[in-house]
């Protein structure tokens, strides 16, 4: 056995075993020491009695730093002391690796530590049996989105991250040297995503990176984060597309409850899932709510983190954490959006949850003389879009898309002060390393 996962399983007559793992804690008590090892799955006890085993293996496991990489072979003993119901008596161990002393963070210490301590010893920080249940958790929230689309006739598929053009353009693209070109990071798979509805494949769907060189120090904004983006083909109305991004969430909500239990309740955490459908607010109604509470706003103007607080502060009184933000301001929004023809307003759409936007979508402009226009009232070039262009010159059907950040949408199911909570290695402005 190497697999803490399977020490539960094990009873007396299964005899002999070898369990692999870190030493993460040893208590000496003179006449008897217990040593706890962990791996992915839990701990295990390793009970050490001094007149019942070698001393001088008693002696070398006692001496072990914390952190250390061992492998212990011993007798399987049943044990009402321990959380598993068995212990270990060891016969022997293998030292795979040392750990230096001291250690650069604890893992089980009750010691608050700075997040730049943390993400500095990140391979230290995620030894944290609470920060490796994050990381399950969002591993099934990706397993379920996928599983979600799937289901609903949507091709998973993958898109360049080395562009020419910017899909939003302005100062947020990172430049990089191509072979001697200009060229990007992807903002978003927009482009990629719209120009696949005029193949014939009319849903897709993409996990992947995403870049914007956004100068913002706050808890919600990193540098590279995970994109969730969806594009369908033969829409009517946006609300087709709300209806998709409502169906999929709630999956990930509903199943991540039951399959992902363990994880939670290493967390402390439990999932209410919000009843549907989703409430609908409009930009206007949500401008003026915010307004009143004393937020300086004027019309097109951006609700930003405050606003959205406010609204989400106001949602959550009426029990409602998600909630879709309809009817912004066409100027507010890309060039790729549809225009409500007659008023100043776009078929557009925010998710947002708990009090902060975790998608952004809506219907497409497919009409080819149309997107021009749109382009050029937002100052783009055409000729620098020719082959986003050609896919609606020679035939696009209506559609419409989101974007959504798996980053922020982990972090708010799990309530998490800080968005870098849910990243392996976040990037933003100040931090390139690990």
């Amino acid at each position: 056995m190497t697999s803490i996962r399977d020490s539960g399983n094990i009873g007396k007559e299964d005899g002999i075993v070898t369990v692999k793992g870190w030493v993460q804690d040893i208590r000496n008590l003179g006449g008897i020491s217990f040593l706890t090892l962990r791996d992915r799955y839990g701990t295990v006890q390793i009970t050490m009695p001094k007149k019942k085993i070698e001393p001088s293996l008693f002696e070398s496991l006692t001496r072990l730093s914390r952190e250390s990489v061992v492998a212990v072979t011993g007798e399987v003993k049943e044990s009402d002391q321990t959380a598993l119901g068995v212990e270990v008596i060891p016969i022997s161990f293998e030292l795979y690796s040392e750990a230096g002393v001291p250690l650069p963070m604890g893992v089980i210490d009750k010691v608050n530590v700075e997040m730049d301590t943390r993400l500095n010893n990140r391979f230290m920080d995620l030894r944290k049996p609470e920060m490796k249940a994050v990381f399950e958790i969002r591993s099934l929230v990706a397993e379920l989105i996928s599983e979600a689309m799937i289901k609903n006739g949507f091709l998973n598929i993958s898109t360049p991250k080395i562009v020419a053009t910017g899909a939003e353009g302005g100062a947020t693209l990172f430049c990089i040297d191509y072979f001697g070109r200009q060229a990007y990071l992807a903002q978003s798979p927009q482009l990629y995503k719209q120009m696949m509805m005029s193949t014939g494949l009319d849903r897709v769907f993409e996990i992947g990176p995403a870049f914007r060189a956004e100068n913002s120090n706050t808890n919600r904004h990193v540098t590279e984060f995970s994109s969730f983006d969806g594009e369908m083909a033969w829409i009517e109305k946006e609300e087709d597309v709300m209806a998709v991004i409502e169906e999929v969430i709630d999956h990930v909500l509903t199943q991540l409850k039951e399959r992902g239990k363990k994880h939670l309740d290493i967390l402390g955490k439990d999932i209410i899932v919000p009843k549907r459908p989703y409430p609908v607010l409009t930009y206007t109604e949500c401008l003026k709510t915010v307004i009143g509470l004393g937020l300086p706003l004027k019309d097109g103007d951006d609700l930003g983190t405050e606003g959205e607080k406010l609204i989400g502060d106001m949602m959550a009184e009426r029990g409602n954490d998600l909630y879709f933000i309809i009817e912004y301001p066409e100027e507010a929004k890309p060039f790729y959006i549809m225009e409500k023809e007659g008023t100043d307003l776009s078929f557009s759409f925010d998710l947002d949850y708990k009090g902060q936007e975790i998608s952004s979508g809506g219907q497409r402009e497919h009409r080819y003389p149309e997107l021009l226009k749109r382009m050029e009232k937002k100052g783009l070039n055409p000729e620098d879009f020719g082959s986003y262009l050609d896919a609606f010159r020679y035939g696009m059907p209506p559609h419409g898309g989101w974007g959504m950040g798996v980053d922020r949408l982990v972090s708010k199911i799990l309530d998490l002060p800080n968005v870098r909570e849910a990243i392996l290695f976040p990037r933003d402005t100040s931090r390139l390393t690990p």
